[in-house]
């Protein structure tokens, strides 16, 4: 270990964050090795590590012959100062080696208020934070995850962006690079190469214009250039990679247990998730794989808890079979089994049994959204007030005496009387309580959260305005005076970080200079309210003469040239615009699995094949 380190380490909060030596992370002969990555998360080591994307693609690259993957995580405000302080860089946890001296370095996007933290880990390493600072071949910039989907405001700060999943696309990235480092090319000529790939973009290949109202004019591609970038995608799950052999962190995370990945994609079709979009089309597991690799992981990491995760749990469509052949091996070696991310209408008896069955009573989690059926079609959630109800009618009957309800405030067509609906049904909630539950001895807990609905890109509502944030607070006000049974809780996000995130996740190539400015006046960790301060962001849009309203509180023609026309997911902007329209007409889109909506996704799958 470093002297400095281990100086420094008796003095920071939670030093196991910082020193590696995890069980199952990855060692290699650095003689064996002629391509070293980086895979920064920049956010702390327990929010990283409950990534499951960063073990796959971390386990991927470990097991290519002469590629060695290690990991970085930025570190807390504590340890940053001390390092600076005894000029220690940013350093690599499996070797402890500085980054800057690394082939590559990758960070995985998944929230844009990490953007300041990408800045900050460059800086830390010791490297320029702009593209066109750093002309040396090594180490190339590469940023991947859902975020770069707009890439945008952080398009002069990284070198290559990768678009989709990365499992393929990312060792060929690799193999390019060993070829460029091999043959002694220049860093232009391999981002030029770079350009080529699929899946790739780079920014600096790019050309951005501006109209006079301030919105862009057009996005030119160099000559040779791609004009659009479509993502990658695993065709096949079954196929692809499975972290069996995971690191287990000597220190508590996030998400401190198996994390069985049942399906990708979803078939929905909410109009106002991202993800529902740009991880189209649907990609299932086969559940005898997934118990097999559930079980093998648990051997190895010891893990009593095991999670079936994707962003619709209960659509799989083996959850029961699944659910069997896990529990039992669950059941005898006492292995708790949990479900996420489940659907009010299709919460079953059967299925809360084999809950039941799998160990200890949480508490269950609903989204139904918003408070009314007219807005419920609008935003295509597809879930009626009677599917909540009876499934929590199913869940108190079955013992379950705690349950969570999630909304968005803002969505578009919204009135005070979905606003009110909430309260309503959350009452309603209570009365099924208190009708199907014999022994209410133990009370009920009944919490509403609501959130501020933010335009994503790739959506049917990315031409949306969003809330102010005074409105979204009236709207919070409105609810909690119609919230009066002390049964009921209700938690409401802020509204300060809603704004900011819409303000960067449609953000274009100018915003780049608000970020710089707003971390060098002190931005980082946005995401975490005790660092967060609007004010300094503010003051970065006043410093370049841009208006935080015009990307966040604005509407978007369909005429008008979106900062990311460049990068495709599969899907039509035809098709979204259609299912915007079909949004303020009311009208549902049935599910992938009910009827192909020709959304234009499942042709980036073989024979044109959606699996959903």
């Amino acid at each position: 270990m470093d002297h400095k380190l281990e100086k420094i380490l008796a003095r920071v909060q939670k030093p196991g964050r910082y020193v590696g030596g995890e069980y199952n992370a990855v060692q290699k002969d650095k003689a064996d090795v002629d391509c070293r990555f980086a895979f920064c998360f920049p956010d702390t080591y327990e929010i990283g590590m409950s990534n499951l994307g960063l073990r796959i693609l971390y386990g991927v690259m470990n097991e290519m012959d002469g590629v060695w993957c290690e990991r970085v995580f930025a570190p807390w405000s504590d340890m940053e100062a001390e390092m600076r302080r005894e000029g220690l860089p940013l350093y690599a946890l499996e070797s402890g080696d500085p980054i800057k001296d690394f082939d590559l370095i990758g960070f995985s996007l998944g929230y844009e208020l990490a953007y300041t933290n990408v800045l900050n880990l460059l800086d830390l390493a010791g490297l320029p934070i702009r593209s066109a600072d750093r002309p040396d071949l090594s180490p190339l910039i590469v940023a991947g995850g859902t975020c770069t989907y707009n890439p945008e405001p952080l398009a002069p700060f990284v070198d290559v962006i990768s678009l989709g999943e990365g499992e393929d696309a990312l060792p060929e990235l690799i193999q390019l690079y060993r070829k460029a480092k091999a043959e002694g090319w220049s860093k232009d000529r391999m981002l030029w190469e770079t350009a080529k790939l699929p899946g790739f973009y780079v920014p600096s290949l790019y050309r951005v214009s501006y109209q006079e109202d301030g919105t862009v004019a057009a996005i030119t591609p160099e000559e040779g250039v791609p004009a659009v970038v479509t993502k990658r995608l695993v065709k096949e799950m079954d196929k692809s990679y499975y972290p069996v052999k995971t690191i287990v962190p000597s220190t508590e995370v996030t998400h401190d247990r198996v994390m069985l990945e049942l399906f990708r994609g979803c078939i929905r079709g909410c109009r106002f998730c991202q993800a529902g979009f740009v991880y189209r089309p649907v990609r299932n597991r086969s559940h005898e794989l997934l118990a097999q690799q559930g079980v093998e992981a648990c051997k190895d990491s010891g893990y009593q808890e095991m999670t079936l995760m994707s962003l619709s749990s209960s659509d799989y469509p083996d959850l029961l079979p699944l659910c069997d052949g896990l529990l039992e091996w669950c059941q005898p070696n006492k292995v708790n089994l949990s479900l996420p991310s489940l659907r009010a209408d299709n919460f079953s008896m059967n299925l809360m049994e084999k809950l039941q069955a799998g160990g200890r009573k949480s508490g269950l989690t609903f989204a139904p959204e918003a408070g009314s059926q007219r807005l419920r079609d609008a935003i295509n959630k597809n879930v009626t007030e009677e599917d909540l109800l009876n499934s929590c009618r199913t869940a108190f009957a079955g013992g379950w005496s705690s349950v969570k309800l999630y909304f968005m405030l803002g969505l578009p067509t919204e009135t005070d009387e979905d606003v009110l609906g909430i309260a309503d049904l959350a009452t309603k909630v209570y009365h099924v309580w208190r009708n199907n539950t014999p022994n209410r001895s133990r009370g009920v807990r009944i919490t509403v959260s609501t959130s501020c609905f933010v335009p994503k890109s790739h959506t049917p509502f990315q031409w949306e305005a969003q809330n102010t944030q005074e409105e979204y607070l009236r709207k919070v006000t409105l609810l909690r005076e119609n919230l009066r049974n002390k049964s009921i809780t209700y938690n409401w996000h802020d509204p300060e970080t809603s704004f900011l995130e819409a303000c960067i996740s449609r953000g274009d190539r100018r915003l780049a200079d608000v970020v710089e400015t707003a971390w060098k006046n002190g931005a980082k960790f946005d995401s975490w309210s005790e660092h967060f301060k609007l004010q300094t962001w503010l003051d970065a849009f006043e410093a370049h003469g841009l208006d935080p309203s015009f990307y966040a509180n604005r509407e978007r023609s369909k005429e008008e040239t979106l900062p990311w026309k460049v990068i495709s997911d599969g899907v039509k902007e035809s098709y979204l615009w259609k299912e915007r329209e079909a949004a303020y007409a009311g009208v549902i889109t049935p599910d992938c699995r009910e009827k192909c909506s020709a959304c234009g996704a499942n042709k980036l799958c073989e024979g044109g094949v959606c699996h959903g």
